[in-house]
């Protein structure tokens, strides 16, 4: 598997702007600390979930339109590797964000993983229905619990992502008919008064050159609740590698 970069952060003013889950088991997340210098933390062993096929890694030019092109998820998947570097990203991280400190989760619904794009993914029946049904239901609990904790008067900070925690799940692993990048456990770094804390974001995946949500909380649960993905005091870890 290619090694797409040391971890990246995300931080400053964000523009508004408007793994895919296993049928079967899939990998849990952890919330490494990362330097916008580029360097990396502690990056884990090896996926333990689906074996990384080597893919070109690409970056999105600076040059590209911010927002998500509308009916991007009914087009081709690419092997580009997604940048958090790119006004798109960071418009995203602002919907979630925002939907997090309001409760409404409908505002990320543009960071979200588009249905279209899940439809071409899942080698299932009725792929539409899982991800209205389960996907996007599971995603408004968690908004619900992370809007919990958050509360009032909460300021976003930045956004830790370990780059060397991303692999390339190919074609077959997961009741999937299309490979993407997977990458767990990024984390959304907050201050509450005085205090610095951060959630993760269980699992990251890509849709031509684009990291979407797929699982904010967790990707697997025992019932219909919400969940927040490991909250800390502090920056937290990202990761760790693995799952789909």
């Amino acid at each position: 598997m290619p090694r797409a970069g040391a971890a990246a952060v995300v931080t400053g003013a964000l523009v508004l702007a408007g793994c895919v889950a296993c049928a079967g088991p899939g990998g849990t997340t952890r919330p490494v600390s990362a330097t916008e210098s580029g360097t990396p933390g502690a990056s884990g062993t090896a996926a333990q979930g689906p074996p990384a096929t080597q893919q070109p890694s690409a970056t999105r030019a600076a040059s590209s339109p911010p927002p998500r092109p509308p009916g991007a998820g009914r087009l081709t998947q690419t092997s580009a590797f997604p940048t958090v570097k790119s006004t798109a990203f960071r418009n995203a991280m602002h919907d979630l964000w925002l939907a997090v400190t309001t409760g409404q989760p409908r505002l990320a619904l543009p960071a979200f993983f588009p249905e279209a794009a899940y439809a071409q993914v899942k080698a299932i029946a009725s792929p539409q229905s899982d991800w209205q049904y389960r996907l996007w239901y599971d995603f408004t609990l968690d908004v619900a619990a992370a809007h919990q904790l958050v509360g009032r008067g909460a300021k976003f900070v930045k956004v830790i992502v370990a780059n060397e925690d991303a692999a390339w799940v190919s074609p077959g692993y997961c009741y999937n008919s299309t490979g993407y990048w997977h990458l767990p456990g990024a984390r959304v770094v907050y201050r509450q008064g005085s205090q610095l804390r951060s959630f993760g974001i269980a699992s990251l995946i890509s849709w031509r050159g684009d990291w979407y949500v797929i699982h904010f909380g967790a990707v697997l649960r025992s019932g219909a609740y919400g969940e927040v993905d490991d909250p800390e005091a502090g920056e937290g870890y990202p990761g760790p590698p693995g799952g789909c």
